[in-house]
């Protein structure tokens, strides 16, 4: 679909493969909402937009904190009339050998990876509805461990690369378990692994050397924002540019259903299809 006129919030896009795809999508003609933690990179992306002509603005938010999140949905529906796309974007790598909590006392990965990603979409729904077409798209990753519903928040055999893989399917199963629930509706949601180990911070700080280029990823990205083949196509994950399968937990609808009531709990909103029954 043609960007011109559309708003598009990029989570994480102040660096990396987020700053990529916002400033792309502005030089498409689209009102991109800029989101990060530091604002001097943040208004150095707000400006070069600004300098070639772009129409972009700076939204400040730490996504360890479910406050934060919430704060900065309202500051989206002060600022806009609608919302044409959603990029859940930003997150934490698998740097760092000890386990750490956000604001909130959840681990950290599980929170700033998956938990900050589902409360922004659902409490951006209603502004995602409100346009006639309109897609969300959740950066995962190949890397992907299944959830032990036992120990979510990784009390036991933590590891950083274990809590990444277990936020990254959860982000994943979460895009299957809406799109089900906005079948017939005109908002698509899916997700990807938009590259092997791009050249950004989050794979430096993990110590890998770099074999992708955020261009490469940022394209493959673009293309569930934007791509016409995928009007009315949901629930789908990508590897790269080409349609995929994630890790088999991902497809266990029992699955998801727990990895739903856990998370609507969690973020303390009502699960709006059991407040229909």
């Amino acid at each position: 679909m043609t960007m011109k006129g559309k708003t598009a919030l990029i989570t994480g896009s102040t660096d990396g493969v987020g700053r990529y795809v916002a400033e792309r999508l502005a030089a498409e003609g689209a009102r991109v909402i800029v989101h990060g933690r530091d604002r001097a990179r943040g208004e150095a992306v707000v400006e070069r937009i600004m300098r070639q002509g772009g129409d972009a603005r700076l939204l400040i938010a730490d996504l360890s904190s479910l406050a934060e999140v919430r704060l900065l949905a309202e500051a989206v529906r002060r600022d806009s009339d609608g919302l044409d796309a959603l990029v859940n974007n930003a997150g934490i790598g698998t740097s760092g050998a000890q386990r750490e909590l956000g604001a909130d006392g959840f681990e950290l990965r599980f929170a700033v990876n998956y938990l900050a990603g589902f409360l922004l979409t659902r409490l951006l729904l209603p502004m995602l509805e409100g346009r006639a077409s309109s897609r969300i798209v959740n950066v995962a990753s190949a890397g992907q461990q299944p959830i032990d519903f036992t120990d979510v928040m990784l009390t036991r055999g933590y590891s950083g690369a274990r809590a990444y893989r277990q936020s990254k399917l959860a982000q994943i199963m979460f895009t299957i378990d809406l799109a089900h629930e906005l079948a017939g509706r005109n908002v698509a949601v899916n997700c990807l692994h938009p590259a092997t180990f791009m050249d950004t911070t989050m794979v430096r700080l993990s110590g890998v050397q770099p074999i992708s280029t955020v261009e490469e990823g940022g394209a493959a990205i673009l293309q569930l924002v934007t791509s016409p083949s995928l009007e009315g196509r949901s629930g789908l994950y990508f590897s790269g540019m080409r349609e995929s399968r994630a890790d088999p937990q991902a497809y266990d609808r029992g699955a998801r259903a727990k990895l739903r009531v856990l998370s609507f709990d969690l973020v303390g909103l009502a699960d709006p299809l059991t407040a229909r029954v």
